[in-house]
């Protein structure tokens, strides 16, 4: 264990000291002889060395191996070993490294490297894993060739690449395609598959395999589909072939993250691939479809081409983030997609960006990479590619990724290659659009407007607020997407993109007739935050007639804080412009369910504080979800009249499909739902509990239910239904938490650790229960500190065995410089508790000393 004095030393690593290894790693041949406790791992690794090297120095990374034997050219040598890895003489001309080490995978609770779950090895080694396995140079830009051989009893024995033999007990794997030990991986296990193939556009036969226990067969069909459809997405919308003779994926139960794109062998979380009618809803069957296309897409975009050091890391993350929502966007509706995307983007990467964890799309120093898995990386990152492709445009865009593909494939890469290739491609200077990589936070573009003799003027200026060791921010370039209006709701000027490059611009728009209502920022054309002087009324007005469907939901968005935050400083009524533009919307059947959907969607609690934070308020939890809730009851019952009709208009009957048509009006019927439960005492919602045969509806009549403080009894049956099925049960747990009053949200989440299914040990059940407490606003910040505690003692027992969940878990506590100064105190210390934890590991001594430093 790191003790406190070591934890205060952590290393911390810069970007301007990249230097690239001193080895050529010509060929891996890895054996594992398989047992629980005492795994062997035999490595017999080529290495050349470099002429001229910086550091010629040979170093391997390794961490909690016990060495049997090393050799260099079969004669043994004793390297010098320490917490961290091995150093050893070794020869000026090409040599054989062999080892031998023992691992206990059992005992690995961490889940990183090689452990078990349920009785099956699986393996999890991005981003600094593979070192847990054994002695190798542990970092993306060392790219070689692995053929592997595995030893066991196990009936299913699976690694990266092509198979080369199999047999009782034995096989051997040969993956040809030179990569980082980060995409390594190996499982072992009792497993069954779901098979298929898949032809791809050059003819090749690929087969295709989802791996899972026994008893969840019947719920890998929707995830094959998925992959097949990426397939072929890929082909034509990136050019892309897949390149071995197999894919595989195999769900795992116990794993950190969503799912991990190995070379030919995607380990997933179970939640991310399981999916059937009775067990997952539909925002499950979106999820899953989504992170198959993410994982699937990694194999050019990340794979292929992989980042040269972990700085790089939005390289691959963005770049995969922005080509699984285009697929996603292809799949169901583009606007319902971009709407979806931008209120998680608000929900999560702005507070990250506004707080003490900001930090650049690509960072210049980290002591722990796994705390930068991030919305900041991957969403953000992925905002980037977008702004870059509306910047050149289709054409150019898909110009310049396939000459990214033919210069850098088999390469590890940088950002600067990236815009190279841009730079090239369409003779763009990208000089000052590289700030949106090097500069944290998020920029604010304030708009101003006059109209004079026909001509229509904006003037914006951005700025961006410090962040952590950032205290100056240059101008970066703003794409913004802007349309005009007339007082008719006709569109006078279509979507021009304007291309902002200075502190302060002026746009003018020439010939108009009157002056115009501007739709600004369409299709939320850039990660900012848009201030701008405007009205309830003609924010109705844009809710009502906009023909950018984002700008549209914007709108009602934007009525909906107005109206909830009068409502906490005045305590006066529901706007009534709001209520009637919403009640319109509502009613409306020629819009898509989906969106309709969305637009009943309010603005979460935590965005409500952190605007009132913003103009100065001290934000009150309790204020903010009363507001809410009268809000809510007030739009009901204003609605009681149509709710009836349009609860059955939007019954979607016959068996059930996960399609986007449908999905969309089971949404929307959700929605209608929950408020007609607070009206009718909750009849409907236990009628449609009772006749419910899909997840979708049995777990939106529950929530509904629930939410009422009713449905003790349906709560009940779904745990005895449900009992058997690990994933389903997560989502009672979690839904216990959600649907509680403030005051009691804390004590329902204690006594639900107490419960015989809860575990420290698997993700899923931890996240379910202390992630939905952290999501619980007014209940999270409960006066009594009681959410604080709690969250603080979990996170305290659940360092010791998952640093990773722990650290990102810290993330909860990130906002509360926000509020008033008792619960700051009570935050203080609970976070002060955590870090004087003895042992605390190097992952969440991090989060906290960064949290602690607002």
């Amino acid at each position: 264990m790191t003790s406190p004095a070591a934890q205060a030393e952590a290393e911390t690593f810069y970007l301007k000291d990249y230097t690239p290894f001193g080895f050529e790693v010509e060929s891996v041949q890895l054996t594992f002889r398989l047992a629980p406790h005492a795994t062997r791992v035999l490595s017999q690794i080529r290495f050349t060395p470099k002429p001229g090297a910086a550091d010629p120095q040979f170093f391997l990374h390794g961490e909690k191996l016990n060495l049997i034997s090393a050799k260099i050219d079969g004669v043994a040598v004793s390297p010098v070993i320490t917490a961290e890895g091995l150093t050893c003489d070794t020869p000026a001309e090409p040599f054989l490294w062999e080892a031998e080490v023992e691992i206990d995978p059992a005992s690995n609770t961490a889940l990183e490297g090689l452990y078990m779950s349920g009785g099956m090895y699986c393996t999890q080694c991005e981003a600094e894993g593979f070192r847990k396995i054994t002695y190798y140079p542990d970092r993306p830009d060392v790219m070689s060739t692995f053929t592997v051989r595995i030893e066991g009893d196990e009936e299913v024995l699976l690694s990266n690449g092509n198979p080369v033999s199999q047999s009782q007990g034995l096989a051997e794997w040969h993956d040809p395609w030179p990569k980082p030990a980060y995409l390594f991986a190996l499982v072992a296990g009792d497993l069954v598959n779901h098979p298929d193939t898949f032809t791809t556009r050059s003819g090749k036969e690929v087969e295709l395999n989802i791996w899972v226990r026994p008893g969840d067969e019947d719920k890998c069909a929707f995830g094959m589909e998925a992959l097949k459809k990426s397939m072929t997405w890929d082909e034509e919308a990136y050019g892309r072939e897949y390149d071995l003779d197999i894919f595989n994926i195999v769900a795992v139960d116990d794993f950190n993250m969503g799912a991990m794109e190995n070379k030919g062998l995607n380990v997933f979380n179970s939640s991310c691939v399981l999916a059937s009618p009775e067990t997952s809803t539909d925002a499950n069957f979106e999820r899953i479809e989504a992170i198959i296309a993410h994982e699937y897409f990694h194999n050019w975009t990340g794979n292929r081409i992989t980042c040269r050091d972990w700085f790089q890391l939005c390289l691959k993350e963005g770049l995969t983030v922005f080509r699984d929502a285009q697929f996603t966007a292809d799949m169901r509706s583009a606007s319902v997609k971009r709407i979806s995307d931008v209120i998680d983007l608000r929900a999560r990467q702005f507070p990250e960006d506004q707080g003490p964890l900001s930090h650049p799309v690509r960072p210049e120093e980290f002591q722990e990479i796994n705390n930068f898995y991030t919305a900041t990386i991957y969403e953000k990152g992925a905002e980037i590619i977008g702004m870059l492709k509306r910047l050149v445009g289709d054409e150019a865009y898909r110009k310049a990724l396939d000459l990214y593909f033919d210069r850098h494939d088999g390469q590890a890469c940088t950002i600067e290659d990236w815009l190279q290739v841009f730079e090239d491609s369409t003779g763009r200077d990208l000089t000052q659009f590289k700030r949106w990589y090097a500069q944290a936070g998020t920029p604010r573009l304030k708009v101003a407007e006059s109209f004079a003799d026909g001509t229509y003027t904006l003037t914006f200026e951005q700025s961006t607020a410090p962040t952590p060791g950032q205290p100056d921010k240059d101008p970066r370039v703003i794409p913004i997407a802007v349309g005009l209006l007339n007082g008719n709701g006709d569109e006078v000027q279509p979507t021009t993109v304007l291309e902002m490059t200075q502190a302060k611009q002026s746009f003018t728009f020439e010939g108009l007739a009157s002056k115009p209502v501007p739709s600004i920022l369409r299709e939320f054309s850039a990660p900012v935050i848009l201030e701008r002087d405007t009205s309830n009324t003609e924010r109705a007005f844009l809710l009502a007639h906009d023909s950018d469907l984002f700008n549209r939901w914007e709108a009602g968005n934007a009525l909906s804080r107005e109206a909830r935050i009068a409502m906490v400083l005045t305590g006066e009524a529901p706007d009534a412009s709001y209520l009637d533009a919403l009640q319109k919307l509502v009613r409306d059947d020629s819009l898509d369910p989906a969106f309709r959907a969305l637009i009943l969607q309010p603005p979460s609690q935590s965005d409500i504080a952190q605007s009132l934070h913003e103009r100065g308020h001290l934000p009150d939890p309790q204020k903010i979800y009363d507001a809410a809730e009268t809000l809510t009851q007030t739009l009901a019952q204003q609605l009681a009249d149509s709710l009836p009709r349009l609860y059955a208009d939007t019954t979607v009957e016959g068996p059930y499909q996960p399609d986007a048509v449908s999905a969309g009006k089971r949404a929307l019927n959700g929605r209608i739902l929950s408020l007609l439960t607070r009206l009718d005492g909750g009849d409907q919602a236990s009628r449609q509990y009772d006749a419910a045969d899909n997840m979708t509806q049995q777990y939106a009549a529950l929530a509904a239910l629930l939410t009422a403080e009713k449905g003790t009894a349906q709560s009940q049956a779904f745990y005895q239904q449900w009992q058997g099925d690990r994933l389903v049960m997560d989502k009672w747990f979690a839904l216990q938490v959600a649907a509680a009053t403030p005051e009691a949200t804390a004590h329902i989440a204690s006594r639900l650790t107490e419960h015989p299914l809860f575990t420290l040990k698997n993700p899923n059940r931890f996240r379910a229960v202390m992630g939905a407490l952290a999501g619980s606003h007014a209940g999270f910040h409960h006066a009594s500190g009681a959410g604080y505690q709690l969250l603080a003692d979990k996170l305290i027992a659940l360092d010791n065995l998952n640093p990773q969940t722990t650290a990102r878990m810290c993330t909860a506590f990130q906002t509360w410089k926000r509020y008033d100064a008792p619960r700051q105190a009570l935050i203080h210390q609970q976070l002060q508790r955590i870090k004087d934890t003895k042992g605390l590991s190097r992952d969440t001594n991090e989060m906290v000393s960064r949290i602690l430093d607002a």
